[in-house]
């Protein structure tokens, strides 16, 4: 290449900026630099900055008091103690049922009728034979009046010598078998009467009848089924309802042999039903059973009801707490609680940490009593909250925080 164009080739360089325009520059940097600095400074003061402090959540629950007094809890089912598969006396076909299930029946209330033709025959045959022994009766008390009054009048005659001793002994002889006759005839009133009452007895056993007062459970039979005592026939049935008395419901459990010793009859209880979790009921053990089931080593208990419900329906599952002491009936009724490791000391109270998204919020609490390891809470939480379970030290109000992983 050419001297004279190796020369051409050069870089121009730039004049440097004017004094001002530099010192404008800087400023605009310091202003950013600031403005970032400021920026991370509120993020810190936010805690966006701060990690996060990882924590066990535990919720605020309701407790009952007998949680703290019971000595052994068992499940069970309840069971009525007086319960009926009511049938027949006689067998027959069924022509009519007052009852379904559910219905509530009284002692002696007529529930179903079977047919009756044949026996109510045999009750209107009894009653008429009564009608003729009783004017049977009549008859030979008539005779038995006008026979009297003849041997009155022979005797009277003989002791005269008007009438000869024999006449006076046919008198007196038909004097004495008109007595008998009528002693005959009011024994024929008896049968007759005894009679009478076996027919009505096997009328009545056409009307079937509640033994004692009690709520339907099932209807085992309809009209038109034939009904008989054993059942044995084909298509018979045996029990036209089933029926139960409420009044007589009890909790039975399975009590293991080993805690047994921990039972005693008279024992306060505390039942819980599945069916009712809203509620609790007081019991009492009615009676350990002197019988162990080899097959799962238990010993059967049964509490009674000293609360009723009448919601309370057989064969419902149960929980059987058996307590130290008899319970007030304040303590039937839940109370907010909470574990006592997540209450922290403070002026005029305590105070917990409720976690609410990503941060825990400080919160004054008034406590009751000791409910075992648990506080009973009576302002400042409510049933549900989740809070911190154990606080770490030096944790502040509105902390970011992790619940721990387990």
């Amino acid at each position: 290449m050419p001297a004279e164009e190796i020369a051409k080739l050069k870089i121009e360089r730039t004049e440097k900026p004017a004094g001002p325009a530099r010192r404008g520059r800087k400023l605009l940097l310091a202003a950013v630099l600031l403005l970032l600095i400021l920026a991370l400074g509120g993020l810190y003061a936010g805690g966006l900055l701060v990690p996060a402090v990882s924590v066990d959540v535990t919720a605020v629950s309701q407790v009952y008091p007998s949680q703290t007094l019971s000595l052994l809890n068992a499940s069970g089912y309840i069971v009525a103690q007086r319960k009926a598969a009511v049938a027949s006396k006689v067998t027959g076909r069924l022509i009519a049922l007052a009852v379904e299930e559910g219905s509530r029946v009284r002692q002696g209330e007529v529930i179903a009728r079977m047919e009756n033709a044949d026996v109510t025959a045999l009750r209107d045959q009894a009653a008429a034979n009564l009608g003729t022994a009783r004017a049977a009766l009549k008859q030979a008390q008539a005779e038995q009046d006008n026979a009297r009054a003849e041997y009155e009048r022979y005797r009277t005659l003989v002791t005269g010598g008007y009438i000869s001793r024999s006449d006076y002994e046919v008198a007196e002889t038909r004097h004495r078998r008109a007595v008998e006759g009528v002693t005959a005839a009011e024994a024929a009133i008896r049968a007759a009467e005894a009679a009478l009452v076996n027919a009505e007895a096997g009328l009545d056993y056409t009307l079937i009848r509640a033994p004692f007062d009690a709520v339907v459970l099932t209807k085992n039979a309809d009209i038109g089924d034939i009904i008989t005592p054993l059942g044995a026939a084909a298509n018979a049935k045996a029990a036209v309802v089933t029926i139960a008395d409420m009044g007589s419901l009890q909790v039975e459990v399975d009590v293991s042999e080993t805690s047994i010793t921990s039972i005693r009859v008279g024992q306060p209880c505390d039942i819980q039903l599945d069916a009712i979790p809203d509620k609790r009921f007081r019991g009492r053990v009615h009676a350990v059973v002197p019988t162990v089931d080899r097959s799962k080593a238990t010993v059967l208990v049964k509490v009674r009801f000293l609360d009723r419900d009448p919601r309370m329906l057989p064969d419902m599952s149960a929980k059987v707490a058996f307590l130290s002491r008899p319970l007030t009936p304040a303590e039937l009724k839940p109370r907010l609680a909470v574990s006592r490791s997540a209450l922290i000391a403070a002026s005029g109270g305590s105070v917990a940490y409720r976690v609410e998204g990503n941060r825990a919020q400080r919160v004054f609490v008034r406590t009751g009593p000791a409910l075992g390891d648990l506080v009973e809470i009576i302002a400042g939480l409510k049933a549900g909250d989740r809070i911190v379970a154990v606080p770490p030290q030096g944790l502040k109000d509105g902390a970011r925080i992790k619940v721990a992983e387990r």
